[in-house]
């Protein structure tokens, strides 16, 4: 005898999306804590010991809140109950009393306007949102706790999206149906690919190859060490500047985002415009070099960098650091000023901190109590894993860098387009322990390297103030790693001749800004208050790429034109092989 099941009611099912919302954010919650050195220090631990220990709320505030949202939810209710109550054959939504933020892409199907269930559950689900993150600033907690709780608050908010999970998202409904299942089991399949990679994939990984269709403007590899290889890239114009220019990228992933494919390829452009440019290609960390420090990052890596160059070319250098390469850049230079030696004729920094008063919202995961749980491993020479790194930047756009993926690639079972930025994304890097833990505390910590004489470096006093060469400081204004203010600072650090130069977009996305696409804008302003939100008031903004604004600087910086080279490297360094190297292809576990 067959039993028969009571088909499921809404709040059933709303009841198993809640359950399995709190399994997700309990997963997230304890990924990230890994991701940040353990679940007892990490700022989700921070965060959620906040809320275990029940931080008092001001009465009145707090009544007051809970008063303004049950009339909201009883708006929604009564809302509800009336579209429920519709001619069933005109299905249409429940009446919004709870909207999407801006730019929130989540709700986009007709579904969740158009069907009462999905309407109500979305704008259920929105109130409870906005409840918990106004419920977050009410805490009675200290600024940094505060700061904390809230984000916790917001991953939380962010993984129990009803987007999140198949029963409650009518687009994976939807492609279930309409595939017989077949999107669901490809979703698994995607699922446990990513697994074995240990990252959510956000790129067809088969599209894109280095050295094949990225990184693939012509160079040789014309020095090698055990940290780095230097690349230099060959001439495309009879003429070239008298001084080349050496980039130093970041080394937490590899340099190829400033050499993509040939349209938005920054080195290639460069070189286009009469530069000689050498790059350094930082090594992937093996376990046998997990011991490397911070002084060895400027003294193997920049240092040997700028000599090579100017024995090659005979000149003294302009440089260029991009990121975390901007602040091992400036800090060797300084390095070098403390030994009175004066190797760099200009200075770039693009989206670089040198002063470390407000690192922006990476600053929520990196706190003493998380450091000190690691310390003595990491100075022991446990590597720093690039996909531990990669996971806290993209949780600090969950939305946009993880659940997005989550929902295409596993619920709707879908390949990601191929994207050269976010395949780049995912080849990161390994760091060694001790270098990592140098950067943490004299940086995000200590906030050391912007006072005078507060740090040692390769037995050297340093002082930002006495790097006296011209700089061009750029920034981008939605730039969640360096935030622009905290850029900008550089400008009255540096003791040379100063431009600063603010540009539209993200970290990445502002700075690889080809002018042949024409998108975006940037800002500039030659007067330098102290204020930088005074800076931008007076700015004036222009159509397009910074990029000719940045190269018209450098060609005064760069000497004469003289006749290109006929080949690279030089007899006493002759190239070793094609660019771009092994040290970019190398993936150690």
């Amino acid at each position: 005898m067959s039993q028969s099941h009571a088909p499921a009611t809404p709040n059933d099912l709303i009841a198993r999306w809640q359950a399995i919302g709190s399994e997700w954010s309990n997963w997230y919650a304890k990924a990230a804590a890994l991701v940040s050195g353990g679940a007892a220090t990490a700022p989700f631990g921070a965060g959620l010991a906040a809320a275990n220990a029940l931080p008092t709320f001001d009465p009145q505030h707090l009544a007051e809140l809970n008063v303004k949202y049950q009339q909201r939810w009883q708006e929604l209710w009564t809302a509800a109950i009336a579209a429920l109550g519709t001619d069933p054959q005109a299905p249409r939504g429940v009446p919004e009393v709870a909207h999407p933020a801006a730019g929130d892409r989540r709700f986009a199907a007709p579904e969740w306007q158009q069907l009462p269930y999905f309407s109500l559950i979305k704008q259920g689900y929105l109130l409870f949102g906005e409840y918990l993150a106004e419920l977050a600033t009410l805490a009675a907690l200290p600024e940094p706790e505060k700061r904390r709780l809230a984000f916790v608050t917001k991953q939380y908010i962010d993984a129990l999206a009803p987007t999140n999970f198949v029963a409650t998202n009518p687009e994976a409904l939807k492609r279930a149906l309409s595939t017989e299942g077949a999107s669901l089991m490809q979703g698994l399949a995607n699922l446990a690919a990513d697994a074995q990679r240990g990252r959510i994939s956000m790129s067809d990984e088969a599209a894109f190859k280095v050295g094949v269709n990225l990184a693939v403007t012509p160079g040789s590899v014309v020095f090698r060490n055990e940290l780095i290889e230097l690349l230099q890239y060959a001439p495309t114009t009879e003429r070239v500047y008298r001084r080349p220019l050496v980039i130093v990228p970041p080394c937490i992933n590899k340099y190829y985002v400033l050499d993509l494919q040939a349209e938005n390829s920054f080195v290639r452009w460069a070189v286009g415009e009469g530069h000689t440019v050498f790059m350094i290609s930082w090594r992937n960390i093996p376990p046998e070099l997990g011991r490397i420090t911070w002084d060895d990052y400027l003294e193997q890596g920049v240092r040997p960098a700028l000599a090579v160059a100017r024995a090659i070319s005979g000149e003294n250098v302009s440089a260029l650091g991009f990121c975390v390469g901007g602040t091992i850049l400036a800090s060797y230079l300084a390095v070098a000023a403390a030994r009175n030696e004066r190797p760099v004729a200009s200075l770039t920094l693009l989206t670089t901190m040198l002063d470390f008063t407000d690192p922006g919202e990476i600053g929520i995961y990196v706190t003493p109590e998380a450091i000190a749980a690691r310390e003595p491993a990491l100075r022991g020479g446990q590597r720093v894993r690039g996909s531990e790194l990669a996971g806290a930047f993209a949780s600090l756009r969950a939305n946009e860098l993880v659940w997005n993926y989550v929902v295409n690639n596993y619920l709707k079972g879908e390949t990601p387009p191929a994207f050269d930025l976010l395949y780049w994304n995912g080849d990161s890097t390994n760091l060694p322990g001790p270098m990592y833990v140098e950067y943490i505390r004299n940086m995000y910590l200590d906030n050391n390297l912007c006072k005078s004489g507060a740090l040692t470096m390769s037995g050297q006093k340093i002082d930002l103030a006495h790097l006296g060469m011209p700089a061009y400081v750029y920034a981008s204004r939605e730039d969640h790693i360096v935030p622009w203010r905290s850029a900008y600072a550089s400008t009255h650090l540096l003791g040379g001749d100063m431009t600063f130069v603010l540009g539209a977009s993200g970290h990445i996305a502002g700075v690889v800004n080809p002018p042949a696409k024409k998108r975006r804008n940037y800002w500039t302003n030659p007067d330098l208050p102290p204020n930088p939100d005074e800076w931008l008031t007076h700015a004036k903004s222009h159509p397009g790429s910074w990029w000719p604004h940045w190269s018209a600087w450098l060609a005064q910086h760069a000497g004469t034109r003289r006749a290109a080279p006929g080949e690279i490297g030089s007899a006493a360094l002759p190239p070793l092989e094609a660019a771009p190297g092994r040290y970019v292809r190398e993936s150690p576990g």
